[in-house]
């Protein structure tokens, strides 16, 4: 647009290999700031990504249940700020200003849900499986029967190893991340390994691996 500016004929327009130079080198920092960002505050696991978790044992006749939910701010606001966006088209068309228009609307609404739903999530391991359950209203879900799952474990991660925030699938597997730090990864017996960032995910590892035993043990 600068190039373009107060040009009468397109064949005036001037250079604009300076702008595409400075954006390239903006966007460069802004990609090694998210980076610094996730990183920081974060350490290495003793064992790398093929450590195999603990287990944790259970007294005859007692069942334990373990709970952990995550969830991240600055996934709601954009949620938020993208369905204001579309609310907005909404009511001004509502009110004549201007066309119903939908090209506009649908995109921020269909992203203001996707994103909420990705903004916070639950897992619970209960005596017969892992439950993982998205957004506000815990819908959708995945579950996993504690006997098709092989192995569990802690194991740090952070948004530049997965690709980003949210629901990500990487050469990990899927990683749902709200923010960098323990996961609780576990590996199916069928299917890619499936990443949580909750806290407290040893414990919540402990608990599957000696679960898996136990329902390994009676087939």
């Amino acid at each position: 647009m600068r190039a373009n500016l107060d040009r009468a004929d397109w064949r005036d327009a001037g250079s604009v290999g300076a702008g595409v130079a400075i954006t390239a080198v903006a966007a460069v920092a802004a990609g090694l700031l998210g980076w610094l960002a996730g990183r920081r505050g974060v350490h290495s696991v003793p064992g790398g990504p093929d450590a195999a978790g603990g287990v944790m044992e259970i007294p005859e006749g007692e069942r334990f249940v373990w709970l952990s939910r995550t969830a991240n701010p600055w996934l709601h606001l954009t949620a938020a700020l993208t369905g204001l966006v579309a609310a907005a088209g909404v009511l001004a068309a509502a009110c004549g200003l201007i066309g119903l228009q939908w090209t506009l609307i649908a995109p921020f609404a269909i992203a203001s849900v996707l994103v909420l739903f990705c903004s916070s999530v639950q897992a619970r391991v209960t005596d017969s499986s892992l439950e993982v359950a998205f957004g506000p209203l815990g819908w959708p879900r995945r579950r996993w029967p504690a006997g098709e799952i092989d192995s569990a474990r802690m194991e740090v991660r952070t948004p530049a190893q997965v690709g980003g925030w949210g629901y990500r699938l990487s050469g990990l597997g899927t990683t749902v991340m709200l923010r960098a730090g323990e996961c609780l990864v576990i590996r199916p017996r069928k299917g890619v390994e499936f990443a949580v960032s909750v806290d407290d995910a040893e414990r919540g590892a402990a608990l599957l691996n000696t679960l898996s035993a136990k329902e390994s043990g009676r087939k």
